[in-house]
């Protein structure tokens, strides 16, 4: 349920909230391929009813390119740079339009050899990672993807931002039309949720941040102000930590907390890196994929038999119906994106 659910909303078509985004970020001064990599992002993000990752990015995109820390027409580099990996340098440009033209050779490299890694470096990221890993579903793969971000979540035990919100993503190719998938933060929540929060004047849960102090509390701004908390207490923050070291140190790249300070105050998207794993269930299984292919199945049926909902199925339940109907955006949102002015 939106947190926006009582305000006064603004209907739009699937195609004229790319066409929002688009225009958006081509006015603000990035490059067409860049504008339109993530604008298909953002679009994906309110068609499937994630609002945090929809065109509430909008604003925050603005402000990233105005930073002066984003390079707004960077040209991605793509290396084949062995047998099971691949290297694609941002060279500060936004992840996305990176991972678009890495993927496929990366689902090439999976399928060549079992396993290979697409490794993103110098790259802005704002982005879910559920979309990059539905693209590599569609490529036959099953895929993992991780990333850090700046440093505003607390270790377990500490009070002060030391590791990123930390997303991580898998997803599993099905038969039909949507492929199995989860993507979320190790933070308890997104910091776009709670920026939400913030922006419709509602409280949060307890476990979710703690004020500049370090002491709980259930206000959004004074989290956002302060730090956000693991999931799961020393669990989340353990797997936080590994992908500090998997999407960074590992990969050549920055932690949470170098972006931050690479930030310098700026309040630009975190610049950093991202790792993506892709495996061939065809080679991985042995050479009998059909019958692989079958537990699976079997294992997402006994979920259904006892009304267990798999993850993203409300996502794509939502799709079919922002497909079919359009999108309702808040109008506060709306007005604050048309009065960037472009």
């Amino acid at each position: 349920m939106s947190v926006f659910e009582a305000q006064e909303t603004v209907a739009l078509s699937i195609d004229e909230v790319f066409a929002l985004s688009r225009r958006v970020l081509t006015g603000a001064g990035l490059s067409v391929p860049h504008a339109e990599a993530v604008a298909r992002a953002i679009t994906a993000g309110e068609r499937d009813e994630c609002a945090s990752h929809g065109l509430y990015r909008l604003p925050g995109c603005v402000m990233t390119i105005r930073s002066g820390k984003l390079s707004l027409d960077a040209e991605p580099v793509v290396e084949d740079a062995s047998p099971a990996l691949v290297r694609a340098d941002a060279r500060h440009g936004y992840s996305l339009l990176a991972f678009e033209r890495a993927a496929p050779l990366l689902a090439q490299k999976a399928k060549a050899v079992g396993v290979a890694a697409l490794v993103i470096n110098n790259c802005f990221h704002f982005s879910a990672l559920w979309p990059e890993i539905e693209q590599l579903t569609e490529m036959g793969v099953a895929a993992l993807a991780m990333t850090p971000s700046h440093s505003w979540v607390a270790p377990a035990g500490g009070r002060k931002g030391l590791l990123g919100t930390n997303p991580i993503a898998f997803g599993w190719p099905r038969p039909g039309p949507y492929p199995y998938v989860f993507d979320f933060a190790t933070s308890a929540i997104a910091r776009g949720d709670m920026a939400l929060h913030d922006i419709a004047g509602k409280p949060i849960p307890e476990g979710w941040g703690v004020d500049a102090e370090g002491r709980p509390t259930t206000n959004a701004r004074a989290a956002l102000d302060g730090a956000m908390l693991t999931f799961g207490g020393h669990k989340g923050s353990a797997l936080s930590t590994m992908i500090e070291l998997m999407a960074g140190p590992l990969i050549g790249d920055l932690t949470s907390r170098e972006s931050m300070a690479f930030d310098d105050g700026a309040k630009a998207a975190p610049m950093h890196g991202e790792l993506i794993l892709a495996f061939d269930p065809a080679i991985m299984g042995g050479g009998d994929a059909e019958a692989n292919a079958a537990r699976a199945e079997a294992l997402f049926a006994a979920f259904a038999d006892q009304g267990a909902r798999l993850p993203s199925q409300r996502r794509y339940e939502a799709r079919a119906r922002s497909l079919k109907h359009g999108v309702r955006t808040p109008k506060v949102l709306y007005d604050q994106i048309q009065a960037l002015g472009f």
